[in-house]
């Protein structure tokens, strides 16, 4: 929470002056503005985890900017400024706290390609609900696949901790190996969305296998010539698999710096049909970073066993491309 803190202000500083101009504040009213949402943001960071995990960080940074505000506004501020402030609050978890990767994949998770997304709804009930009903009705048959942040799966294991008993494997796409971030340095977006859930899940007895993000960057790469044949393949499927990559492509060209966009969710999904397509793989002890403002999101893995804690996850640290798009264009057709 505290590197949530520090991204809330950070991002929502450009705005402030705007903010100043549009609201006619005062260089005093600007700086209660900036402290209320830093200490609103401070007030939430001290709250439990599993609470910031069931009504989200944004929402609990809100209400604590919201009620600093309000107590600011009763010694002598004009209302007004309670409202910008608690106006700034919803925008800046709305854009920075709460960011579900729209830079990545963009706003429709689909590559902004102009697809029909509409006329569907939400199957009824929860994700957790689902998968502990699942993990009673095919008790040891179940492999789980993990392609977001581990939320849900960690809701599930503190409803029921027994849950561990009856997936006899999970299969994760998150972290890196080599510890070369894609959302901060060090941290894998799907780690850094929740570290404490990771934290959880680390510690649930889980039988883990990582298959992390450089393993995406190493052997799935898809170079513009690689994705002209895919498309050519000519199905629906094929078409639409690589369009949909739009977004992404210029997210790598700019950021990951990679020659074309990669699949880290399509590989993991690999590893976990066929773990032949692991070709090399390490048991390790991993821990994640829940706190740190620099290192927040980074799953740390002591390869060289000198925590001497037991190795808690199976980590992917070599694919077999050949392979890997054998599936892919079999998959595509």
């Amino acid at each position: 929470m505290f590197f949530t803190n520090g991204f809330l202000v950070a991002n929502l500083l450009p705005r402030y002056p705007e903010v100043k101009q549009a609201f006619d504040l005062s260089n005093t009213e600007f700086g209660v503005v900036v402290a209320m949402m830093a200490l609103g943001s401070m007030v939430a960071s001290w709250l439990p985890a599993p609470l910031i995990r069931r009504f989200g960080a944004g929402p609990v940074a809100f209400f604590g900017t919201v009620g600093i505000a309000a107590a600011v506004t009763t010694i002598g501020f004009a209302p007004h400024v309670f409202l910008v402030a608690a106006a700034m609050a919803v925008s800046g978890f709305s854009d920075a706290v709460t960011d579900t990767a729209q830079n990545v994949h963009g706003r429709d998770g689909m590559g902004d390609i102009g697809l029909e997304l509409s006329g569907r709804r939400p199957a009824d009930g929860h994700a957790v609900d689902a998968l502990l009903a699942a993990s009673h009705a095919h008790a040891g048959e179940l492999t789980l696949v993990t392609l977001g942040p581990l939320t849900n799966v960690a809701h599930a294991i503190e409803r029921d901790p027994s849950l561990p008993e009856r997936i006899p494997r999970t299969v994760v796409m998150g972290a890196v190996a080599d510890h070369i971030g894609n959302v901060t340095p060090v941290a894998e977006y799907n780690m850094w969305a929740d570290p404490h859930a990771v934290d959880v899940v680390l510690a649930s007895g889980l039988t883990l296998e990582f298959v992390g993000w450089d393993i995406s960057r190493h052997y799935a790469v898809v170079e513009p010539e690689l994705a002209a044949d895919l498309r050519s393949i000519g199905t629906p499927l094929a078409e639409f698999a690589v369009d949909i990559q739009r977004a992404v492509s210029e997210f790598c060209e700019t950021e990951t710096k990679l020659a074309g966009f990669d699949l880290p969710d399509p590989i993991a999904m690999a590893v976990a049909i066929d773990p032949s397509v692991a070709t090399t793989t390490r048991r390790l002890h991993l821990a994640v970073e829940t706190e740190s403002a620099l290192t927040r999101g980074m799953v740390v893995m002591d390869v060289l066993g000198l925590t001497d804690l037991a190795p808690n996850a199976l980590v992917v640290t070599a694919a077999d491309t050949a392979k890997f798009l054998r599936m892919l264009r079999a998959t595509l057709v």
